[in-house]
Formats: C-alpha cells, sequence, structure tokens
C-alpha cells in the first residue's frame, strides 16, 4: 500500500505541480488585482442626471413596443449616449432598449454608438477597437444576454478598455491597462480561463472541477506520505526526513509545514464550482419579479420634477419596481443613494416600513413560516462586504437589511433591503454550510480577521509562498525522476 501511496503521489505531482505553483502565484495577484467587473456604483457614478423638461414617454407606452407576451424582470430609464432610455430585461437573460422620446425599440448598437455610449461614460478621446463575442476580460455569463460586445479604448490616464452591448448600447464592463496586465497572471490563470471561449469552453467546468479534485488527491497522499516518512528518532544522518538531496528534504519539510493548508484551499476551491451540485438544497425559491405599470402613474417628467422639489434629489436612473402587489419607483442619484416614489402621488420617502417588509417576505415563500424576524445593523458572519475587486465585491450588501428566516425544509433566510424593497441575499443550509467550505477556507472571509489588515494580507501571502515554494520543489522532484527514466 505504501507503494501505491508514493507512485500515485509523484505521478500526480509530475502531472499537476505546475498547475498549483501557478494558482498559488496567481491567488496572490487576486488579492490585490480583482477580474475586470462594472460594479453598480461605477454604473451609477457615470450616469449624468436625467432631464425632466426633455424625457419621456410614460413606462406604459414604452413597453407597447416589445413583443406581445413579453415578461419584463426589470426596467430601468436611464441614460445611453447621452438619451434617455428604457432598458427592460426580459426571460431567459435578454434585453431590450426602447427610445425613451419616441418609444420605439432601438436597434443593435454600431460602432458610432459604442463610441458615443463611451464617451458619455468616460469624456475623453476614444478609439474604437472591434467587435468581439467574447475575450479574456469579459468570461462572465451575466454579459451573455449583451453579447456580442463593442469593445472602445479610452484614452484616460489608465488606458481603461470599454466594453459596451450590442444589444442596448449601454457600457457593461471596464478593463484598466492595470487590471489587464495583472490579471494575465491573476484571475486568468486561476480559474484556468485559457480554456474558455475556445476548443474546450464546454468542458471547463469539468477540467476545473476533476483537475481540483485531483490535486486534492495529490495534496492528501503527499501529507500522509509525509508523515510516514517522518521518524521522531532521527535518522542516521540526524534529520527526522529520510532525504539527503536538498530539493527532497525541503519537499517534505515544507510539505508537512504547509500541507494542511494546501489541502483546504485546493478543496475549498473546488467547492467553488458547486460539483455535482451539492449545495442545491431544493425547495421553493421567492418568486421571480414581473413590471408592472400602475394605471395612475405619473409621468417620468413629473417624477423627476416631484423628487427635485419635494426632496431635492436629482435622480440619474428609474427603475420600477415591486413589494407585494405594489407598484414603486426607485430613483438612484450619481452617488448611488436613493429615494422611492409611489406611481401615482408625489410623496418621495427613503426606505419602506418593516411591516410592509415583513408581509412581502412572507408571501414570497407561502407555505413556509416566518420562524425569525430580525434588523441586522452591522455586517455579521453570514452578510458582509467585500471590495470591490474581488470576486463578490459587485454584490450590494446594504445596511439595515431585514433578516426572515423560514421553517421551510431548507431553512431559507431572506435578506430585505428597505430602500428597495428587494432580496439582496438568499441563504439556504446548503448555502451556509458553503460560507465555511468555501468562502472562510479559501480566502479566509472571517470579519475579525478582515478588520485587521494587514493580518489578513501576511498570513495568506504566507501560506501562499509556502504552496508555491511545496509546488516548484515537486516540480524539480518530478522533472528529474522524468530525466533520470
Amino acid at each position: 500500500m505504501k507503494r501505491y501511496l508514493y507512485l500515485a503521489h509523484r505521478w500526480l505531482g509530475i502531472l499537476l505541480c505546475v498547475f498549483m505553483a501557478l494558482w498559488f502565484l496567481s491567488g496572490v495577484v487576486m488579492m490585490y488585482v480583482g477580474y475586470p467587473k462594472l460594479t453598480p456604483q461605477e454604473h451609477w457614478q457615470r450616469l449624468p442626471v436625467l432631464d425632466g423638461g426633455a424625457c419621456c414617454l410614460a413606462a406604459g407606452e414604452a413597453l407597447a413596443a416589445l413583443p406581445t407576451g413579453s415578461v419584463v424582470r426589470t426596467l430601468r430609464l436611464t441614460s445611453i449616449a447621452g438619451t434617455p432610455v428604457y432598458v427592460a430585461t426580459l426571460d431567459k437573460n435578454r434585453f431590450a432598449a426602447i427610445d425613451g422620446r419616441s418609444g420605439a425599440l432601438r436597434p443593435l448598437a454600431d460602432a458610432a454608438l459604442a463610441v458615443q455610449s463611451a464617451q458619455a461614460f468616460m469624456p475623453v478621446m476614444a478609439t474604437y477597437a472591434g467587435l468581439v463575442d467574447e475575450d479574456a476580460w469579459t468570461h462572465s455569463r451575466v454579459l451573455d444576454g449583451h453579447r456580442p460586445l463593442h469593445r472602445v479604448d479610452m484614452q484616460d490616464e489608465a488606458r481603461t478598455r470599454l466594453y459596451v452591448s450590442s444589444v442596448t448600447g449601454e457600457v457593461v464592463r471596464d478593463a484598466t491597462l492595470t487590471e489587464r496586465r495583472w490579471n494575465w497572471i491573476g484571475a486568468w490563470l486561476h480559474w484556468l480561463y485559457p480554456l474558455r471561449g475556445g476548443w474546450f469552453d464546454d468542458w471547463w467546468s469539468g477540467i476545473v472541477i476533476y483537475s481540483s479534485l485531483a490535486a486534492t488527491v495529490l495534496g492528501l497522499t503527499g501529507l500522509w506520505a509525509g508523515c510516514l516518512r517522518w521518524r521522531r528518532r532521527p535518522y542516521a544522518s540526524g534529520s527526522h526526513s529520510p532525504y539527503r538531496a536538498p530539493w527532497a528534504r525541503w519537499h517534505h519539510w515544507l510539505g508537512l509545514a504547509f500541507g494542511g493548508l494546501i489541502v483546504t484551499w485546493i478543496a475549498s476551491g473546488l467547492l467553488s464550482m458547486n460539483p455535482w451540485k451539492i449545495f442545491d438544497a431544493g425547495g421553493p425559491r421567492p418568486p421571480m419579479p414581473v413590471v408592472q405599470v400602475a394605471d395612475n402613474e405619473m409621468s417620468p417628467a413629473a417624477m423627476l420634477a416631484c423628487l427635485e422639489e419635494a426632496a431635492g434629489f436629482a435622480a440619474s436612473e428609474l427603475s420600477w419596481v415591486r413589494l407585494a402587489d405594489e407598484s414603486f419607483i426607485l430613483a438612484r442619484a450619481a452617488g448611488g443613494s436613493s429615494r422611492l416614489l409611489s406611481p401615482g402621488r408625489c410623496a418621495p420617502f427613503r426606505e419602506h416600513e418593516q411591516a410592509s417588509l415583513l408581509a412581502a417576505g412572507a408571501a414570497m415563500l407561502p407555505h413556509a413560516r416566518v420562524s425569525d424576524v430580525f434588523v441586522q445593523q452591522a455586517y455579521d458572519w453570514h452578510y458582509y462586504s467585500r471590495a470591490e475587486h474581488t470576486m463578490g465585491g459587485h454584490q450590494n450588501r446594504p445596511l439595515p437589511v431585514l433578516r426572515l428566516q423560514f421553517d421551510d425544509p431548507a431553512q431559507t433566510w431572506l435578506y430585505l433591503d428597505p430602500r428597495s424593497g428587494a432580496v439582496v441575499q438568499r441563504l439556504n443550509s446548503h448555502g451556509r454550510v458553503k460560507r465555511w467550505l468555501f468562502a472562510l477556507l479559501h480566502s479566509w472571509d472571517w470579519q475579525p480577521l478582515l478588520a485587521r489588515r494587514p493580518l489578513w494580507d501576511l498570513l495568506l501571502i504566507v501560506g501562499s509562498l509556502g504552496g508555491f515554494a511545496v509546488s516548484v520543489s515537486g516540480v524539480v522532484l518530478g522533472w528529474r525522476r522524468l530525466c533520470r527514466r
């Protein structure tokens, strides 16, 4: 059995040590430079104030331009290339853009509109860089409804590349030169993105899952073999390790020191892919919202005037949202602040009452009972925010939120934002287990540690360097074994 153990570790190491070294190196880069994304805050900051004097058709008239039977999941009145436009999200991650003044369905965005949109987003000189379906910085599935994408290179100090949707004409992603350069040895390597968008695209998920599984086995066999080879009483050489060659001895000692951490990092990375759907708890989900326009709704011009006069609020974007059976208008300013407005009367307010949120949340899972209600004023173990450049940094995690716990079989928790009425996070029993097995073990998302930087940075960098050293020494030993054979 020992022989098979050593052989398994040796040949798995020969196959995977280069990949593992790249994983540890790229993980350190990702601590500081994340994969390019356009966060909601960046989107709102770039929007001009909507001009009530030059705006707009009523939402109901705009929706009439959509094909009969269209189901509208979200609706926004925003600005694209300086023009007011309704952007509707339809089923199956599809989008439609409707001219806010004429009510006509806008055609696909061409190169000229893409450049205009990019310059409205970032008022500097721009160069059109072509149309692409998918490239190194646009692998995210959330962009599928916007493909193909126009690339526009901006002449700002950061040398930003903007990606513009060919469907709506909106800027949907930005990537600075720094992000693009560092990500070649960051997320692009860490997530095996060289295999995305080409011949291996259909097998990418399986490759990541099974290579991570094999790497976990490699780490476990290495720990086992290392413990078997270590002696409490020294060998004749005076060392507790039987290996005389420096590379082999260092591999042995470093493997014992960092092996447990290596296994937890690789295994937790595997779990991030939700392999074999192990974190799907089943059970009912909150229903997807459907936009409904009220019969007595004010015109957009009246809404904008109301917000300005009654609340001194200059809206840059209007969204049609629902809470239970009632429709509301959510107005956003360039800084991200918000106001709510009932469609039929001019009475802006900041947030929904707790009783209304509770009733709406309870109705989302009608076959379960609310077992606990809690107004959360601070981040905790399950609900917290990360820096924008991190993998979850684009997720909106406002405070305070109303947390509802249900007694359904999946033990669902819903977090509702009182400023919009939206469900900003849904957790079930399996999702809370994933919080331990992925977020904690992989990126050490532990609030006391995150609040004590640079301690968090130091610990992760030391651990990553240890894993990198183990992998590099494995590469050397594997290469020497192959050359000898």
